[in-house]
């Protein structure tokens, strides 16, 4: 469900500006871990070698492709990084990975990986896909090229070398780590319950202090996000045809039968046309569950956060001329932030090809996703739109769905959250905080009862295109304000020691 995090105007979008680095990267632990940062500087061709192998072997829910090996690929990595244990978790859909590395610490810290990626095409790709190619992209430096290269397996990796380079400098960890990975992230995570609740992971996660991703933070301008929570998410397929209605078509037929037959296709407009408003901005659906106001605390995050960047910025970047009801730039971010959606991410049905080609299709479908704020919870909405659709006379319309998950929240003042603001501070950066990404990621698989987990993302580095053509991490930076794979490596380090804090 990636992108999992706020971008700044410099690189993407202003809106979700969080903080500005007064500083060049340098790592607090310089001196104190100077074997460690050894260990990185000598592993390094190894470290990248390691992620570009798993680039080569994609994992994509949504193809069924290689579900299995990704797995055991996941497990070996982790095996070979010090932990002791790492098991296949068996689902009900593709499998997961548990391992845990037992450290002799007092504190243990959850980590939350996954090691599927989304779909590509290669004709639309600069360079090989799952090559994992070093190639020289100005104003950044070298860069590895791949499906997976920043979502998320290069900020993975990074984390990997961190701990490589503890075994090889025999140095102990002040944590302890009980990690999980799915393979179904990029589907909506549609069985990361059943790797969680496995009475062994869930025994393990509750002894943590809370869980992160890896994530690679850092903006080309030295603007890094550390975000409180992110939108939960329903994908589902709304699906109109002549066999379940029991009217129009059982198969395509000429369109001149039109003046005679039902169009299912019409049909499926009408239906999602009583689910937002007419100006599609407002979600219609009847008794749908209601977001709570914007708390002033959120409120003022977002006024701090924005106040650096160009709303001009953010619209060139986004292709915008307005935002919705042409609000002012911070009532949108707070809109953003805090208002659910319903989006037709396609619509399918009939003929797509050039030209014309006169059908009356018997059958069509609209991808929909709806995001969901913190007091929102996935069943409820899912239900009230079958209950709407029923209600509008639309109850041949079948609703399919395919993944999703709550929202998550996580508060501020959570050690998890607060090892991270010390992370960024002692690296000279000025932190900001975030109320949550207007994206998804199941970390309500933590934070929600009966683990009740803080929870989120962290890591040094930088890397973009995910889900898109030429996606792509920094390996050799030449830029001042980002870190390359040996700095993001050891970002993870300095986070350990203030975990352990």
């Amino acid at each position: 469900m990636s992108p999992h995090r706020p971008i700044s105007s410099g690189g993407i979008a202003a809106a979700l500006v969080l903080g500005l680095a007064a500083l060049a990267p340098v790592h607090a632990a310089d001196g104190t871990h100077a074997p460690l940062r050894a260990q990185l500087t000598a592993q390094h061709d190894a470290n990248v070698q390691r992620l570009r192998d798993w680039i080569a072997l994609p994992s994509i829910a949504a193809e069924n492709l290689n579900a299995a090996q990704g797995a055991e690929h996941m497990r070996q990595l982790l095996l070979e990084a010090g932990f002791q244990h790492a098991d296949i978790i068996p689902t009900d859909g593709k499998p997961g990975v548990f391992a845990t590395l037992d450290a002799g610490a007092p504190k243990t810290v959850g980590v939350y990986f996954m090691y599927d990626v989304k779909q590509y095409d290669p004709k639309e790709w600069s360079s090989p896909p799952l090559e994992g190619r070093i190639v020289h992209k100005p104003g950044y430096g070298q860069v590895m090229m791949g499906r997976g290269a920043v979502n998320q397996k290069g900020p993975e990796a990074a984390f990997l070398a961190a701990l490589h380079a503890f075994k090889a400098a025999n140095v102990k960890l002040p944590v302890n780590i009980a990690l999980i990975a799915e393979g179904e992230e990029e589907i909506g995570s549609p069985h990361i319950g059943q790797i969680v609740r496995a009475p062994q992971v869930q025994a393990a996660l509750a002894k943590t202090v809370g869980v992160f991703m890896p994530s690679a933070m850092q903006d080309t301008d030295g603007i890094v996000t550390v975000s409180l929570g992110a939108k939960g998410i329903v994908e589902l397929e709304l699906v109109a045809s002549g066999e379940q209605w029991g009217r129009g078509p059982s198969r395509d037929i000429h369109s001149s039968l039109k003046a005679m037959v039902d169009s299912p296709a019409w049909r499926l407009v009408k239906a999602l046309d009583t689910l937002v408003s007419a100006d599609g901005n407002t979600i219609a659906i009847d008794d749908y569950p209601q977001p709570p106001p914007i708390s002033e605390e959120h409120r003022a995050m977002i006024k701090a956060a924005i106040a650096p960047n160009s709303e001009a910025e953010a619209k060139t970047a986004y292709g915008v001329q307005h935002w919705i009801d042409d609000l002012p730039y911070q009532q949108a971010q707070e809109r953003l932030v805090s208002q659910p959606t319903v989006n037709i991410e396609g619509l399918v049905g009939g003929y797509t090809g050039p030209g014309g080609k006169t059908v009356l299709p018997h059958r069509a479908v609209a991808k929909i996703d709806m995001r969901l704020v913190p007091g929102m919870r996935f069943d409820d909405a899912v239900s009230a739109l079958k209950r709407h659709l029923a209600k509008r006379g639309f109850g041949d319309i079948e609703v399919n769905v395919t993944g999703g998950y709550n929202p998550t929240q996580t508060r501020a003042d959570a050690p998890l959250i607060q090892a991270q603001l010390a992370v960024l501070r002692a690296c000279g950066m000025a932190p900001l905080l975030w109320p949550r990404n207007a994206g998804s990621y199941p970390g309500f698989a933590f934070t929600d009862p009966p683990l009740s987990l803080a929870a989120g993302h962290f890591g040094m580095g930088h890397g973009s295109g995910a889900h898109a053509p030429d996606e792509y991490f920094v390996i050799e930076s030449e830029n001042k304000n980002i870190d390359g794979f040996d700095g993001a490596a050891m970002s993870y380090v300095d986070y350990f020691y203030a975990l352990a804090k």
